[in-house]
This record gives structure tokens, C-alpha cells and sequence, in this order.
């Protein structure tokens, strides 16, 4: 598949990002704090302490760092709430017609989630998402790591034979949620814009040195401009 008008490649990120899925990552973390006997926290408490690694992020909640065995507990217990809970969960506002337009345009986008892959693909399916992406990957391997890695084995994906035609890391937008979005990007010599939907407050995600926006129509209109 070629990348069409225009080189510049979209990489999408999913949760908080594509899916609207921010208060179902709320409640699956107040279960899993309540495996050790931490207090529930407010969305405005998770934007401001997430981080990646996840044990990283409970050890601010906790004053250390899980044991093994909580880890393990904790993020068995958020995986199985995050799963009732996300079945209620909508994709973001715009996200639909903004994934449509793009491809409609003749240009390519993928999707690439720290959501376990064989979870993944089957929920973008359900959500009529699919064939807007020319590759949809999620997480192989254990949870609660970085991004960096995952995009390095994307991007080669995405450079090889039924990638994109004329692929180049500098023409790629990636769009998340997250900090780690634009580590991520970073490693691989691709651009970022962050949205303030999803995992972190606007002030954190300003930190990361790259545009920071308030909608997904503003993600796409700024990496339009990225366009070579």
C-alpha cells in the first residue's frame, strides 16, 4: 500500500487516545491499588502521577515499589477490570471520521498499543476501525514497559515488504496520550503531538517538548502541516 498524496505516515496511538476508554482505566486501577490497600485516586490524581514503567507509577501511590507478587496481583486485577469496563467504552469523539478522511485522502496511518496484541486486534474489528490502518499491533510480552522497543519493531514493520511505499521515519506522526508516545517517537526519528484526553494533565504532557493539543482534529491538522 502506498502512502499516497502525501508522505506523511500517521502511527495512532489506542487507549486514551483512539478509544475513549480514560474512566474504565480509572476504575480498573482503583481495584488493583485495592489489592494492597491503596486509597482510590481521582482523574485528576492519575493525569498528574502516570508514568511508564506502570511499577514506577504504583511505587507513587504505594512509597515503594510492588513486590513481584503485587505486581503481579495488581496488574492481573486491572486487566481483568479494564476488560468488563472497556466493553461500555466509545471511541473518541471525531476519531471515526478523522481516520476515515485520512485514508479517504490516499494517505496511511497504523496503530500501535501497549495493549496486549492478540486483546487488541479484535476489539479494533469490533469498533468498524480496522481497514483504515495498514498495520494494527498491540504489546507482545510482558506488561507495564515502555513504548520505545514496541515502535522500533513497528516502524521496521511498516519499512518492509507490504509496509508503506517510499516509508521514512522523519515523514511519521505519531499520535498519543502519553509521555511515553513521545519517547517513542523520539527513538525512532519520528515527530509527536500529544493529546490531553487521555493518561496525563496538559502541564505534564508539556514537559515532553513537543505540540501539545486539546482534540484529535487538532493531532491531524498539525501533522498535516508536517507534510514534506
Amino acid at each position: 500500500m502506498t502512502s499516497g498524496t502525501t508522505r506523511t505516515h500517521l502511527v495512532w496511538d489506542w487507549n486514551g487516545t483512539l478509544l475513549d476508554d480514560t474512566h474504565a482505566v480509572i476504575q480498573a486501577t482503583n481495584a488493583a491499588f485495592a489489592e494492597v490497600e491503596v486509597a482510590p485516586i481521582t482523574l485528576e490524581q492519575y493525569r498528574e502521577m502516570y508514568t511508564i514503567p506502570i511499577p514506577r507509577f504504583y511505587e507513587r501511590f504505594l512509597g515503594r515499589l510492588p513486590t513481584e507478587a503485587e505486581w503481579e496481583r495488581m496488574d492481573g486485577v486491572f486487566h481483568r477490570y479494564y476488560t468488563e469496563q472497556r466493553v461500555a467504552c466509545g471511541l473518541t469523539a471525531g476519531a471515526e471520521e478523522l481516520l476515515h478522511e485520512w485514508q479517504r485522502a490516499g494517505r496511511s496511518q497504523s496503530l500501535l498499543s501497549m495493549y496486549g496484541h492478540e486483546q487488541l486486534v479484535p476489539v479494533v474489528r469490533g469498533y468498524g476501525i480496522e481497514p483504515r490502518f495498514v498495520r494494527v499491533e498491540g504489546r507482545t510480552g510482558p506488561s507495564g514497559g515502555s513504548k520505545a522497543l514496541h515502535m522500533e519493531r513497528h516502524f521496521a514493520a511498516l519499512a518492509g515488504a507490504g509496509g508503506v511505499d517510499g516509508f521514512s521515519p522523519e515523514n511519521v506522526v505519531v499520535i498519543g496520550d502519553a509521555l511515553d508516545d513521545a519517547v517513542a517517537a523520539a527513538h525512532v526519528g519520528a515527530r509527536a503531538v500529544l493529546y490531553t484526553g487521555g493518561s496525563h494533565s496538559r502541564s505534564s504532557l508539556e514537559g515532553a517538548g513537543v505540540p501539545v493539543v486539546d482534540s484529535l482534529g487538532e493531532a491531524v491538522a498539525l501533522a498535516e502541516t508536517f507534510s514534506a
